[in-house]
């Protein structure tokens, strides 16, 4: 890395592989040694790219969040949500799925009869945001939000929609509880994007392709977490399309405890939703309510200093 490209970048996070199961791979980048959040994003994952055979796709039984919300986004490929809060969505490519777990939710995400019996892709981004701690027990809600109302700036070989937040004079309609900034960027040969210094934190996550910062290259699979208040260019270093996601935001207020799929900033409150998850106290998912994933009995609650 040049001394110009550390004077903007603070960290590069490279992903870990996860089986979950069927040869279904995610690549986990947050939380990571490095950093546990960038904004209020504490959780982020690539799915696939995979090609199911017939017969197979994704069987994520139904589970429980609290104090958290989940946004997935998706290149390829579908997903049917399912929650306790009566929703059933199937989320498909370029749309924003916002569910807020708040006091607590239980989902399950599956793929559909007719796509297994056919065989599919599936390839996108599923991120989990903390809730400030005035927030974090809020109502449980779920939210779809289409491709025509994301907005969209299409200029000189860029391609930018704003999933969540404000940026280049977009403005996103998905409701947050905290300053966000996430965008779904592809560049042609040649293209640049600026990032200005607008949000506090901001990290780069190339997704294909090959991306220039500061004149360091960042191949496909890099998390970039820049420096604040460094306004950086990002070049397409490739000779196809690079795609990329630009994630981040204000600061959370303060480290959060992380176990299983909760998180939430008191450890207590986190013993008390697996109390609650292994007594059955979770509402139960409308149309999936016949299995669940059990509490996991050993893993340890994780505290990020």
């Amino acid at each position: 890395m040049t001394d110009n490209a550390r004077s903007v970048i603070e960290t590069v996070v490279v992903p870990r592989t996860r089986d979950l199961g069927g040869g279904f791979e995610v690549r986990r980048i947050l939380p990571s040694q490095a950093r546990q959040m960038v904004g209020p994003f504490i959780f982020f994952d690539q799915m696939g790219p995979t090609e199911f055979q017939p017969g197979q796709g994704v069987d994520v039984r139904p589970h429980p969040h609290i104090n958290l919300a989940t946004v997935t986004y998706l290149f390829e490929g579908e997903i049917v949500h399912r929650d306790s809060f009566g929703s059933i969505q199937p989320i498909r490519p370029s749309v924003v799925n916002w569910m807020t777990a708040g006091r607590g939710i239980a989902h399950s995400e599956r793929t559909s009869q007719e796509l297994k019996a056919s065989g599919s892709r599936l390839f996108g981004i599923q991120t989990w945001v903390a809730l400030p701690a005035a927030h974090e027990e809020t109502e449980p809600t779920f939210t779809h939000y289409s491709e025509a109302v994301l907005p969209t700036l299409e200029a000189e070989g860029k391609r930018v929609r704003l999933m969540v937040g404000r940026a280049w004079g977009l403005c996103s309609p998905v409701q947050t509880f905290s300053d966000t900034i996430y965008a779904d960027v592809t560049l042609d040969p040649g293209a640049a994007l600026p990032v200005d210094t607008a949000h506090e934190e901001r990290a780069v996550y190339v997704v294909s392709g090959a991306a220039e910062i500061a004149g360091t290259g960042c191949p496909a699979g890099q998390f970039v977490v820049l420096r604040a208040n460094c306004p950086i260019t990002i070049l397409n270093a490739a000779a196809e399309t690079t795609r990329l996601v630009v994630a981040g935001g204000e600061m959370m207020d303060g480290p959060r405890y992380l176990w299983w799929n909760f998180v939430s900033s008191r450890r207590e409150r986190i013993e008390q939703a697996q109390a609650d998850w292994k007594a059955g106290r979770f509402d139960l998912v409308p149309g999936d309510s016949e299995e669940f994933i059990p509490l996991p009995e050993d893993t340890k609650i994780v505290d990020y200093p």
